[in-house]
């Protein structure tokens, strides 16, 4: 039994797919097949239903694969552990962020992150907050930055910073000029809205739950588009087809369809979110993460209310 079969077993029960997870581990298909098989030999069980579209566990096979997540991620502590032994600050920080935070802090956080550290390089990953969860569960990233509320507890939790929300709308609106906008009243608006999985998706419905049940009938397929990114669903907001929900860190992003899209306050109480970088309790590197949360909180973005939340707090955060 090596490390290395064990990632194969927890990326196969992560995809539900031999082709999926061979690609995630980089290597070949038949090469993880067959190194799983070994381990199945090994152990005397059946780790995986095949023969399906989708791939299933066994009822042994989960208890070995959350074991197997466990090691992976205390074998990564253990690297963690050596490298603090030098200088918690040398060396790469594996840092996952959702996709509607990663394009409006990270220009302000990389920069100020070299200035301040620069023997500690930010590996980065964008991806869904599900996703960097489970990364960060099994060693995978060191730590993430999303947006409350988490589907789930267990993870130490520092406060980045506050958000409000915007409404979107082209330049030639009738509501360009009104001061604010009763949330309410979106469900008067065709509506550009992230695809499903994206948290700030939720958010939205979350400020306009009329718009939940658009989508749910024929009237809402043409009431309601839906974007990959927010910065595909800010040039549709330009060209005229509909409006949209932005968080105060994506407006002041700059771009040739600037002079064609108007940001409006929402009346209070205003929706907004929080942003906050969670770790394992486990990870050894605390000033690491302590020096990240530093970085992130010198970034000058305008709308953002940055937290003071005491980091000396950090190790027994939940």
């Amino acid at each position: 039994m090596t490390l290395t079969e064990l990632k194969y077993i927890v990326a196969v029960a992560r995809e539900r797919h031999f082709g999926r997870a061979a690609e995630a581990c980089f290597v070949s298909q038949p090469t993880l097949s067959v190194a799983i098989r070994k381990l199945e030999e090994e152990l005397g069980i059946v780790l995986f239903e095949r023969g399906g579209a989708e791939v299933g566990i066994t009822p042994i096979g989960l208890r070995v694969v959350t074991q197997a997540q466990k090691v992976l991620e205390e074998g990564a502590n253990l690297r963690e552990i050596a490298r603090q032994g030098h200088d918690p600050l040398e060396g790469p920080l594996r840092v996952g962020v959702i996709y509607t935070v990663g394009p409006y802090l990270l220009p302000h956080l990389v920069p100020e992150q070299i200035r301040r550290a620069p023997q500690m390089p930010l590996l980065l990953q964008e991806n869904y907050t599900t996703r960097l969860l489970e990364l960060l569960r099994q060693g995978e990233i060191d730590c993430a930055i999303v947006a409350l509320p988490l589907p789930e507890s267990g993870f130490a939790q520092c406060a980045l910073y506050d958000e409000p929300f915007y409404v979107a709308l082209p330049h030639n609106h009738p509501w360009v000029h009104e001061k604010r906008i009763a949330s309410q009243r979106l469900k008067e608006e065709t509506m550009l809205l992230l695809g499903a999985g994206h948290c700030f998706r939720d958010q939205v419905l979350e400020v306009c739950p009329e718009l939940s049940r658009y989508s749910a009938s024929s009237e809402g397929i043409q009431r309601t588009f839906e974007g990959s990114s927010l910065e595909t669903i800010r040039h549709m907001v330009a060209a005229g087809i509909g409006i949209t929900v932005m968080p105060a860190s994506a407006i002041g992003m700059q771009g040739a369809e600037s002079k064609l899209l108007r940001f409006v306050p929402f009346e209070p109480p205003v929706p907004d979110r929080r942003v906050v970088l969670v770790w394992r309790k486990s990870f050894p590197r605390l000033a690491a993460i302590e020096a990240l949360i530093q970085a992130v909180r010198a970034c000058h973005i305008p709308g953002v209310t940055m937290q003071e939340e005491a980091i000396s707090i950090m190790a027994g955060a939940d």
